[in-house]
């Protein structure tokens, strides 16, 4: 059995956010006589368990508020759990706070030997590091200015550059990459890559599911402070990419019922014979679905509305890209699809066995012509719009190609 570094036990937080402040003692009597709360209480975890084990790179990932911040502050020692218990098993550098311990009115210089002398190092030793953390923060002409006068982002590289020296058995780091350039970045992939050869044991916290992917062994996923799952890494980039594109589909159905706007369908054709009511994307059992997952067979199902009998119509849908760019766009007739008569009320299906389409957002259209495919009954624009998920490719569809390399003397 691996050895555990970091031991989280049914952990849960609760944070009390004031109403309204009192600001008279009248206030203060009135409300202690209601029995009236000044403040709700925001449950940001609830029930957290898992172990991570030494020489782990260990990700987080969540939306925004789910809670990956404060269980962070929380393994750092930052915050105490209200429920439950954490253990951990070694000496810890939090990369969350960096620059706490910083003093704006001294320069760069002597705020890297003051927080060098904060992480336990003597000056001697800080005069060693000095050239190499000031090549790393990539800030060498600004060593000699007061600190107040830096850029957030020059601060944090500053701060990063110093803590990532420190001898430590566990390293928690919190969005370090959102502070810097592209050069920045790559200095710190270098350093993860150097970190996890050494056998540290590192918790990731990121939005960039790149980098999680590539470091991490493990990843947990946070929603709204419950513990969604927990498991390989790519299962869990998976699994929060479906999650994210759920909530965008969540969040418009919400707005549309707010401002009581519809999809802005754009019709055009004769439109007295048979009309395009709607769309919707099914999986194999018809099942509706709020996104697709890339490679994933998928059916889009028209509705239509037939005035009277329609015999041998065409039926063309068309999948268009965020630059409203078609994608594909197959009808029957090119298929050799006879789809003899339709008649009142009813629906199309369009099922893609061989879903090729790479990860972002499309629009789907849909239209009806006379057996000739000439004369548009019905012509329906932004009938619909759906999510593929999945990991981040070039190219609006992903053809799985076979690689040769010839090597020539």
């Amino acid at each position: 059995m691996a050895e555990v570094a970091v031991h989280v036990g049914d952990v849960s937080k609760t944070f009390r956010l004031p109403k309204e402040r009192q600001t008279t003692l009248k206030g203060s009597l009135v409300n202690f006589a209601k029995r009236a709360k000044g403040y709700e209480e925001q449950q940001v975890l609830r029930d957290i368990s898992f172990d991570i084990y030494k020489g782990e790179f260990f990700g987080i990932v969540g939306r925004n508020g789910s809670g990956k911040s404060t269980l962070l502050k929380l393994l750092a020692g930052i915050y105490s759990p209200d429920k439950g218990g954490i253990q951990i098993n070694g000496r810890l550098t939090p990369f969350i706070e960096l620059g706490v311990g910083f003093n704006p009115e001294l320069t760069g210089r002597e705020n890297v030997f003051l927080n060098g002398a904060l992480l336990g190092f003597n000056r001697k030793e800080m005069r060693a590091m000095y050239d190499d953390i000031v090549d790393f923060a990539g800030i060498e002409r600004f060593m000699d200015q007061k600190l107040k006068n830096y850029s957030s982002g020059m601060q944090v590289r500053l701060a990063f550059s110093i803590a990532i020296r420190a001898e430590s058995d566990i390293l928690l780091i919190d969005e370090v990459l959102a502070v810097g350039d592209m050069l920045f970045q790559q200095k710190c992939f270098e350093t993860f890559k150097e970190i996890k050869k050494r056998g540290k044991t590192v918790v990731f916290v990121s939005h960039d599911l790149g980098a999680v992917e590539a470091f991490c062994d493990r990843a947990l996923l946070i929603n709204n402070g419950d513990m969604e799952h927990i498991g390989p890494t790519r299962e869990i980039i998976k699994r929060y990419s479906n999650l994210l594109a759920d909530a965008e589909v969540i969040e418009a159905e919400k707005e549309s019922k707010k401002t009581g706007k519809k999809k802005e369908v754009v019709h055009s054709g004769t439109g007295d014979t048979i009309t395009v009511e709607d769309a919707e994307v099914v999986d194999m059992h018809g099942k509706p679905l709020r996104h697709i997952e890339e490679g994933e067979p998928f059916t889009v199902r028209v509705h239509f509305d037939a005035k009277r009998d329609v015999f041998h119509p065409v039926v063309g849908i068309g999948l268009m890209d965020e630059d409203n760019i078609s994608v594909v766009g197959p009808n029957t007739q090119e298929s050799d699809f006879v789809t003899g008569t339709l008649k009142g009320r009813g629906y199309i299906d369009v099922t893609f066995k061989n879903n090729v389409l790479a990860p972002g957002g499309y629009t789907v259209r849909a239209a009806i012509f006379d057996r000739s495919g000439a004369v548009p009954y019905d012509f329906a624009e932004n009938l619909l719009k759906i999510k593929v998920t999945g990991k981040k490719r070039h190219g609006k569809v992903f053809l799985e190609p076979t690689w040769k390399v010839v090597n020539k003397s």
